[in-house]
């Protein structure tokens, strides 16, 4: 038997597909390195999320958030960029959605940006160099709570 979503009944779903079948989920990727925002939008692509947008700096990605909403359901921010950094725009993207689920993206070593990012309202992180699996497991377990 094939369901809706053309999968076979007792098939588990793309981690990227809305459990109640609406569709993806929508994410926003903020991150200065062509490299990393491609990975990123492959991996989420291969799991069935929708790579709604990107943006190379903390400031566009600001505003690219703005104008997506409501209809955007996460955003990868990179801490280290041009223009505006990480901590800055996440700073205005909860200012303006407290409700924003954010994910910081952090090269090791920066634990304690990390950590103020944690505290003023990023959900998780993301190390890099990007590990599939990792990345997957953090963004699933921030879009269920």
């Amino acid at each position: 038997m094939v369901a809706k979503s053309g999968l076979p009944v007792d098939a588990k779903p793309p981690e990227g597909i809305k459990p109640d079948g609406s569709g993806s989920y929508r994410v926003l990727i903020v991150d200065d390195s062509m490299f990393i925002a491609k990975q990123l939008g492959q991996i989420l692509s291969s799991e069935g999320f929708e790579v709604a947008d990107t943006a190379g700096d903390g400031a566009q990605g600001l505003e690219k958030y703005k104008a997506l909403h409501p209809n955007i359901d996460l955003v990868t921010l990179d801490i280290t960029m041009p223009v505006m950094d990480g901590v800055s725009a996440l700073e205005k993207i909860i200012e303006f959605d407290k409700n924003a689920k954010v994910i910081m993206v952090s090269a090791l070593g920066k634990e304690d940006v990390v950590k103020k990012c944690l505290l003023l309202g990023a959900k998780s992180y993301i190390v890099k160099p990007l590990d599939r699996t990792k990345v997957l497991e953090r963004i699933t377990s921030i879009l269920k709570r």
